[in-house]
């Protein structure tokens, strides 16, 4: 337990302002045996504006990264998650990359990027 906030918490109701995600693919599909970059674009931030980005997949699964960002300094491809090793994110806003080695075959699915404000 490394003492991360659980999404879930009622506490955390995001007083979210515009901030609209374009993801392409919109829900990825993705196959085992693939290498994959998704790819997540922030529009309407401001800049300065904090953002916390996590990518999951459906099924229930929970958090395959989660990354706080801001809006103006890029961050290059990086380790995203202990828990899936060799899952890197990369930030060149407004665009996120998350890029997914050889997708084991429990890995395939749909997969979601959500973005939200820190306030």
């Amino acid at each position: 337990g490394l003492g991360v906030p659980s999404p879930s918490d009622p506490g955390a109701v995001p007083t979210a302002s515009a901030l609209r995600v374009i993801q392409a693919p919109g829900e990825a599909q993705v196959t085992a045996g693939d290498a994959v970059a998704l790819r997540c674009q922030v529009e309407e931030a401001e800049s300065g504006a904090l953002l916390r980005m996590e990518w999951v997949r459906d099924g229930g699964l929970g958090v395959l990264c989660a990354a706080r960002l801001d809006f103006v300094t890029p961050l290059p491809l990086s380790p995203c998650s202990a828990r899936a090793p060799g899952v890197q994110l990369a930030w060149h806003p407004p665009r996120a990359t998350l890029s997914l080695p050889q997708v084991q075959g429990n890995d395939s699915g749909r997969y979601l990027c959500q973005v939200t404000l820190e306030i």
